[in-house]
């Protein structure tokens, strides 16, 4: 499984160079969030949709909450995802259309203004990709979701069970990662210093680093962000691999 990649292509080829040879007894999943913040989108999607052919093995491509959200964008507009820098959709954009590196804290363009908020830089191919996108994956190792499971009336649901599916790409609750108990959930998006380091069994003296309780395995080890990275966990093994 790979985390969040967050628009960063050199993490990831830095990555996948450290793995061991892949091939068709192998699935590689990724947790998604693709797009955003990092340079090169474009580049990590168009490197992703391919990677089955390149790599020889299974390749599960998750949504993630940020293709999650360019859809809504595309679909009806979400100035309030695309605006706040921090969001990254700016260096999404240019990655699309040329442009130049996003600086920190950088806005749009006057010219840029209506592309950003309407996602029409997008190529029609690429929408249709992120709509097709699952919400979730398991085998016989363990359960994938961006994010995380719900709660309901004492019970974390399993994703069949979830409405809307969208909750399983958005939601970032504490008691999941305390609480949950039940066959393994691997998940990004809430990077993991974040969680509580006491419950961590595997790094607790790294907090930036992958964070694995009880039932939970987190990988979101802030790709995209400085001083952030990206992470690949090997199951059943619990075999850690990273771009730094």
């Amino acid at each position: 499984m790979i985390g969040d990649i967050h628009g960063e292509l050199d993490q990831l080829r830095a990555l996948v160079a450290k793995l061991p040879l892949l091939d068709a007894e192998d699935t590689l999943v990724f947790l998604g969030d693709y797009l955003d913040r990092g340079p090169q989108s474009e580049e990590v999607v168009r490197v992703v949709r391919r990677f089955d052919r390149d790599l020889g093995c299974k390749v599960i491509l998750l949504r993630g909450n940020h293709e999650d959200a360019w859809l809504r964008v595309v679909e009806r507009g979400w100035v309030e995802f695309v605006f706040p820098p921090g969001n990254g959709c700016l260096a999404t954009m240019r990655s699309y259309t040329d442009g130049p590196r996003v600086t920190e804290d950088e806005m749009p363009r006057e010219d840029e203004v209506v592309a950003l908020h309407s996602g029409t830089f997008f190529p029609p191919e690429i929408v249709a990709w992120m709509k097709e996108l699952p919400f979730w994956y398991e085998d016989e190792h363990a359960i994938y979701v961006h994010a995380g499971l719900l709660r309901r009336d004492g019970e974390f649901l399993h994703p069949k069970d979830t409405d809307p599916m969208a909750a399983l790409i958005w939601t970032r609750s504490d008691e999941f990662f305390r609480e949950y108990r039940g066959k393994r959930v691997v998940v990004g998006h809430t990077k993991t210093d974040y969680l509580p380091p006491e419950l961590d069994m595997l790094t607790p003296h790294d907090p930036a680093d992958i964070w694995a309780g009880e039932c939970v395995v987190a990988i979101d080890t802030g790709c995209g962000r400085e001083g952030g990275f990206l992470t690949c966990v090997e199951l059943p093994s619990l075999t850690v691999y990273e771009s730094r």
